[in-house]
């Protein structure tokens, strides 16, 4: 006997099943668009987000240390970070600055001086020749062009970023309630559950990452002061800074450093490849297992592919933020549907 669900589909008429079946293709075309227009807005509320949990984390510290009400330390954490943010800046800025103008000015001479000694050879003339291109050069236009692509500007981007931390830091119940409120009655526990176990991970993983970016920075001024590098604080600041982008973050800021070293001689390059790369060693095989053993497994090739993806897609801030939106998934996965699986398994099994 056939059903009276599977009856009455029997009974609608061709044309409304096409109609149907169209509104529901349209439908679906207009939320993926309206997803993929709207996805940098999420990354800045992602990154605001992981701000916020920074905040947060300080906060609970000194909460725990000096027992005061949680409005005052959320604001103790705020206004402390940024003081110390904008003292650092002023301490060594003046410094800094000099090093980046020195930078800018010493760039486009080694770029000069790479161009004649690659040129000297009937092999590198070939090759620079195809880098040269016109086509070569429109590809790498169009690629930087749509790394550095933001929603604001950077500077708009940054101030947005910032103002999403410090309301979230503020109030972070307002927006974890309204969410909750959202989810179906049966589903708000479950919300809440999931919430929880994403900040939860989210705050382990940050953590991690600026120890491991305090690490590299500290790491890579004792080496560089070590052997005579020029402007070696604005390029340890630099490595430890995109150090943040796992993976692609050493091989971006070696390309400056490795620049500024071949100014001085081939044997100071060689000496700042070997350098960079004993760091990523440290960073790879001891700082970051040391860290991953407290966070959800997240497979490196998972990682990469994740970066590749966001890269392409969204630019910069997808490059950045790749790492926490493959914890987040991962996450929505083992608690939505692995774990509700297993649930069903468990009870089909009684």
């Amino acid at each position: 006997m056939s059903s009276p669900q599977v009856e009455s589909n029997k009974n609608i008429p061709f044309e409304k099943k096409v109609w149907i079946t169209v509104k529901i293709v349209v439908l679906t075309i207009a939320v993926l668009l309206i997803f993929q227009s709207t996805f940098r807005i999420f990354l800045l509320v992602l990154a605001g987000s992981l701000i916020a949990i920074f905040f947060r984390s300080i906060s609970n510290v000194i909460k725990r240390l000096t027992k005061f009400k949680e409005g005052v330390c959320v604001g103790i954490s705020i206004i402390t970070s940024l003081l110390i943010v904008a003292g650092l800046f002023w301490l060594i800025g003046a410094k800094v600055q000099t090093q980046i103008t020195e930078l800018t000015e010493t760039l486009p001479k080694t770029i000069d001086y790479l161009k004649n000694e690659i040129n000297s050879s009937a092999l590198g003339e070939n090759v620079m020749n195809r880098l040269t291109s016109n086509s070569s050069i429109n590809k790498a236009q169009s690629f930087v062009g749509k790394f550095f692509e933001s929603t604001f500007g950077i500077f708009g981007d940054i101030y947005v970023v910032l103002f999403i931390g410090i309301f979230f830091t503020i109030s972070p119940k307002i927006y974890t309630d309204g969410f909750i409120q959202v989810l179906p009655i049966k589903r708000q526990e479950k919300g809440k559950q999931v919430l929880e176990k994403l900040n939860e991970q989210l705050r382990k993983w940050l953590k991690g990452k600026l120890f491991s970016m305090v690490v590299v920075f500290i790491l890579t001024a004792i080496g560089l002061a070590i052997i005579g590098m020029p402007l070696w604080l604005v390029l340890a600041l630099l490595a430890g800074l995109i150090s943040f982008i796992p993976n692609f973050g050493p091989l971006i800021a070696l390309i400056p450093a490795v620049l500024v070293a071949l100014l001085q001689s081939p044997t100071m390059a060689a000496l700042v490849i070997g350098l960079y790369a004993l760091i990523q060693f440290i960073e790879s095989n001891f700082i970051t297992t040391f860290v991953q053993k407290k966070l959800i497994n997240m497979p490196p090739a998972l990682i990469i592919i994740a970066q590749l993806i966001m890269g392409i897609l969204t630019g910069g801030w997808g490059l950045i933020l790749a790492t926490p939106i493959t914890v987040i998934v991962i996450v929505l996965v083992q608690e939505l549907y692995i774990k509700e699986r297993k649930k069903i398994v468990k009870q089909q099994s009684l």
